[in-house]
């Protein structure tokens, strides 16, 4: 079973996308803030990263670029949410390594779609 780490400080979405991927055949990590996530990272070598963009402590954009500039971590998909959905912030997050973007509110089908592409 793929692993799947949630960074995520909104309770509703951190709900709603650890059961979409439940629901999809993941085991799901959740994290709430970049500290957390940090630990968890090292701790169980997920899959899949799914980052929200807007945390407490270091940002989405942040950790993306830690967690592709670490050789150990590097080849890990990132999957950034946000409500930040301009062309701006889309391009960002692709300059800093991540694999896809998803706008909030979260679509499920969409959600999942773009994890099994990643999940290979």
């Amino acid at each position: 079973m793929n692993t799947v780490l949630v960074v995520e400080d909104g309770l509703a979405d951190l709900e709603l996308i650890s059961s979409c991927l439940q629901q999809a055949g993941y085991r799901v990590v959740r994290a709430k803030n970049s500290e957390e996530a940090e630990e968890k990272l090292m701790q169980i070598q997920p899959d899949l990263i799914f980052l929200d963009v807007i945390l407490p402590g270091k940002s989405g954009f942040e950790m993306c670029r830690e967690i592709k500039s670490n050789p150990a971590t590097n080849k890990i998909p990132i999957i950034f949410c946000s409500t930040k959905n301009s062309d701006v912030d889309k391009l960002w997050g692709n300059m800093l390594g991540g694999d896809a973007y998803l706008s909030k509110p979260i679509n499920a089908d969409e959600l999942v779609v773009t994890v099994k592409q990643l999940i290979k």
